[in-house]
């Protein structure tokens, strides 16, 4: 039997998992199914899971060295025992997006949307790792999956991140997005 991908990570909603999903809104194109949990693993979902979303952590794609840099100095990694609350959001980009040039979908990430910049402001009480969907299949509904966690008493900040991030040029470029809210039962 092969070793699995510690990169490889499965999203599975159904009746069972550590996250209690508490919304789940389709902010453009078709919702999810609801389901009550959230697990997320590197192992294979279980077979009673509604639906399954599947990503891997990869290099950063569109940040330069000194944007490295900073990410790096402020950036915690998720999982963290305060953050109970997190929010899973897929996203879609559309044919217009992937048929530019590298650079030009650079220009619009940084030079003009300033995500890195948007998001430094938020770091660290706001922890982020994306997954990357694209490239695994063809059957994958979405091209990015993004983890935030957080404590509860920075969901209002979270809320301003994401405000701004979807008020960007890059946004025009999102043809579907579902926010997928949760929370980890305190043991």
């Amino acid at each position: 039997m092969p070793a699995l991908n510690p990169r490889l990570v499965t999203f599975a909603a159904g009746g069972s998992g550590p996250w209690r999903v508490t919304q789940l809104t389709a902010v453009c194109g078709p919702a999810l199914p609801w389901a009550d949990r959230l697990t997320m693993s590197a192992t294979p979902p279980p077979s009673d899971a509604l639906w399954v979303l599947r990503g891997a952590t990869s290099h950063q794609r569109y940040t330069t060295a000194t944007e490295q840099d900073a990410l790096a100095a402020r950036q915690v990694a998720p999982g963290r025992a305060a953050a109970r609350c997190a929010a899973l959001i897929p996203i879609r980009k559309s044919a217009d997006w992937w048929a530019l040039p590298q650079d030009r979908r650079r220009e619009i990430f940084e030079e003009r949307s300033h995500h890195t910049r948007l998001g430094l402001a938020y770091l660290p009480a706001i922890a982020r790792r994306l997954h990357h969907c694209r490239d695994l299949s063809t059957a994958e509904p979405f091209d990015f999956l993004t983890w935030f966690d957080f404590a509860p008493d920075d969901a209002a900040a979270f809320d301003a991140l994401l405000a701004a991030l979807r008020a960007t040029e890059e946004w025009r470029y999102v043809e579907h997005e579902v926010d997928i809210r949760l929370i980890r039962d305190e043991d």
